[in-house]
């Protein structure tokens, strides 16, 4: 008996570990995520050590990644080094001109990294963001989206802030996401970018549902101007998730009701490396 009872303790105490071991990061009793890095958060040590920085990423924990870039490397060579670690490219950013000249160069590009959404983050605009530009954008926008469709992979853009220039009775962003494909044309909603021009991310959230299917959760530190319709901030005002401004609890649970499908910290900052850890104990811990 005593035998039996200590080999069901010894089971016990290595499916107790197995259990520890196989937990996955930022997951906690409110959000479940699935949750992942944008790449670009490491981009200075990206553009001197590829596969010692996917290790780094590795080391978090984390699982899921959005690409921003494939640092000089073929997108078959990138996908070689995120699946020898395990790493799993969910989305990744292309430049506005890429969409515009070769859709379907991008379309090819994604399938080889077997990404399942390929996005813009910025549209090129001199001055002010416009009508005439944003309609522009919305063409590209809609036609990226049809040829990326017909390959399996979901078009996003992902906000940048200055597209909330007035217009009509709402804005520019309201524009965007009204004419644009609700099927080919989906968004990634950065929630640093909302906040900046001044404007509520649970609002958007609530009003244009499940157009946003992505988001970046990325913190803005306390005193931070905002108001602006730049699109540019010190990457320095990004900090680690729970120690800005955002009200978190209201923002996930909003996310949540969306039906946005992934998340992804995106740390600007020059404490990248060091505030990812930190974020993603906060999504562990954060409740609502």
């Amino acid at each position: 008996m005593k035998k039996l009872i200590m080999t069901v303790f010894a089971s016990c105490a290595l499916y107790c570990v197995q259990a520890a071991d196989s937990k996955e990061v930022g997951i906690g009793p409110n959000f479940k995520g699935p949750i992942g890095l944008q790449l670009y958060s490491l981009r200075a040590d990206f553009a001197k050590d590829v596969p010692g920085t996917l290790d780094r990423v590795k080391n978090f924990g984390i699982k899921y990644v959005e690409l921003a870039g494939t640092y000089n490397l073929t997108p078959e060579k990138f996908k070689q080094l995120l699946d020898e670690r395990g790493l799993v490219a969910i989305s990744g950013h292309f430049p506005y001109e890429r969409y515009r000249d070769d859709a379907e160069g991008v379309a090819k590009d994604a399938k080889a990294l077997g990404l399942k959404y390929a996005g813009c983050a910025w549209i090129p605009h001199e001055g002010d963001f416009d009508e005439k530009t944003c309609r522009a954008a919305m063409a590209v926008f809609n036609k990226a989206g049809e040829i990326l469709a017909k390959q399996g992979i979901q078009f996003f853009y992902h906000t940048h802030g200055y597209e909330f220039q007035k217009y009509a009775s709402g804005t520019l962003m309201d524009l965007l996401i009204r004419e644009t494909h609700p099927k080919n044309v989906k968004y990634e909603m950065d929630v640093f970018w909302i906040v900046h021009p001044g404007r509520d991310p649970v609002r958007l959230l609530n009003e244009y549902g499940r157009r946003f299917e992505l988001m970046h959760i990325k913190d803005m530190k306390k005193g931070t101007p905002t108001g602006l319709l730049t699109g540019h901030s010190d990457v320095n005002n990004d900090v680690a998730l729970g120690a800005g401004i955002m009200d978190w609890p209201k923002i996930l649970r909003a996310a949540k009701k969306a039906g946005v499908k992934y998340y992804f910290i995106e740390d600007e900052s020059d404490s990248s490396a060091a505030q990812i850890p930190q974020s993603l104990k906060f999504l562990e811990q954060v409740t609502w």
